[in-house]
């Protein structure tokens, strides 16, 4: 069997190559311990386990479900965007349900782009954005995001061609590897520039509802103009602990939305209706308690894992968004991958390369949160180890 020849342009991905690598060495008898993967370890709030619970019991949610979601499940997500963001949502045109974000960004790339197209991709950034628009036979455009900006992209250095080739633009604050949150109008630049090249602005919102030391996330939605450019993808993955409940939504300019829909009717049947009934409750206000008890928790891992890297001499600044902490190689290290694999080898420690993110993530490592604390408190003693 012969794959395609798009799979020879992306590498393993990265999260999959390290689930390869903790299980060969647990096989082998070591005791690994992973701080690589974003992964809640905190199980769901029960008011959502409730409400699954029920669902699941109810015929009408055992058929095919609709694309266009359940009335109920996009005036939720209306209702939770005026609430949290004060942005007005029309439940019946400007919000879809997802099956993930990931499965969310990657479709908007075969429904927006031909063979030749690109779409400007955030580096470092999630995969699926270089990923996604080379599975749909385009090419990604990367932003470099780089500290002395605030790890948000110069998009004033993007080329006249690169803009006039580019239908999307994928974006995600608070930032997932780096931490950032977004700098004050950039949100506005994004505007204007999708204004100016007719791309269309995804806002990958993953972690609004996961916040420390007072900040509150903004949504791209509440900048003027931005429903007219584009959309905002929110998960109830990382905010809610619903990773495996696979639970997103479309949000912002309706004539996108509807593009995204015609392509999602010729490739799934739907988010099963349990799991938006799910969606519904988690989005009410009687999980805030949830959610604060949630970034309490991260917070104190954040300051544990922060002060143990800067006792080894690893400059960090805390993060005020995210569940990770981004911080840089050690200077003695020729590469990212190498201190990682060091790491790997002499520690049982599972931390991400950087470069893994995109070549400007080169020098940088992210260390997860979601790792029980007597476990985050074992690797990080390990790591203080490696270095005496």
């Amino acid at each position: 069997m012969k794959p395609s020849s798009r799979l020879d342009r992306i590498p393993p991905y990265l999260f999959a190559e390290l689930e390869r690598k903790v299980a060969a060495k647990r096989a082998a008898g070591v005791d690994v311990i992973s701080l690589g993967i974003g992964d809640p370890d905190r199980p769901t709030p029960a008011i959502v386990v409730d409400a699954m619970q029920e669902a699941v019991t109810e015929p009408e949610t055992h058929r095919y479900p609709s694309n266009r979601g359940r009335a109920d499940f996009r005036e939720a997500v209306a209702d939770f965007y005026a609430r949290r963001f004060d942005v007005q949502i029309d439940p019946d045109t400007e919000v879809l349900p997802a099956i993930g974000a990931k499965e969310c960004i990657f479709n908007l790339n075969l429904a927006f782009l031909d063979p030749g197209d690109a779409a400007l991709a955030a580096d470092p950034g999630y995969p699926v954005y270089t990923a996604g628009p080379i599975m749909a036979a385009g090419d990604p455009v990367l932003m470099p995001l780089l500290p002395e900006r605030g790890f948000t992209p110069d998009l004033g250095a993007i080329s006249d061609a690169d803009r006039a080739r580019s239908k999307l633009m994928f974006f995600n604050y608070p930032n997932n590897p780096t931490g950032a949150v977004v700098r004050d109008g950039f949100f506005t630049e994004v505007v204007e520039f999708a204004r100016s090249t007719g791309v269309l602005a995804v806002h990958d919102n993953a972690y609004s509802e996961t916040t420390y030391d007072g900040y509150r996330a903004p949504s791209f939605l509440a900048t003027r103009g931005a429903k007219e450019v584009g959309v905002e993808v929110f998960s109830w993955s990382k905010g809610y602990n619903m990773t495996g409940w696979r639970c997103a939504a479309i949000v912002g300019n309706a004539a996108a939305i509807d593009i995204y829909w015609r392509l999602k009717t010729n490739i799934d049947s739907g988010l099963f209706e349990a799991v938006q009934l799910a969606g519904i409750a988690a989005l009410s206000p009687d999980t805030d308690g949830d959610k604060r008890e949630m970034n309490a928790l991260y917070t104190r891992r954040r300051d544990l894992v922060v002060g143990a890297l800067r006792k080894i001499g690893v400059e960090v600044r805390p993060p005020k968004g995210t569940i990770y902490v981004w911080a840089p190689v050690p200077a003695r290290f020729a590469s990212a991958a190498e201190y990682c694999e060091h790491v790997l080898e002499e520690a049982a420690v599972v931390i991400s390369p950087g470069a893994a993110y995109g070549p400007n993530g080169e020098g940088f490592f992210r260390i997860s949160l979601t790792t029980p604390d007597d476990r985050l408190v074992e690797a990080v003693e390990r790591l203080g180890r490696l270095a005496n």
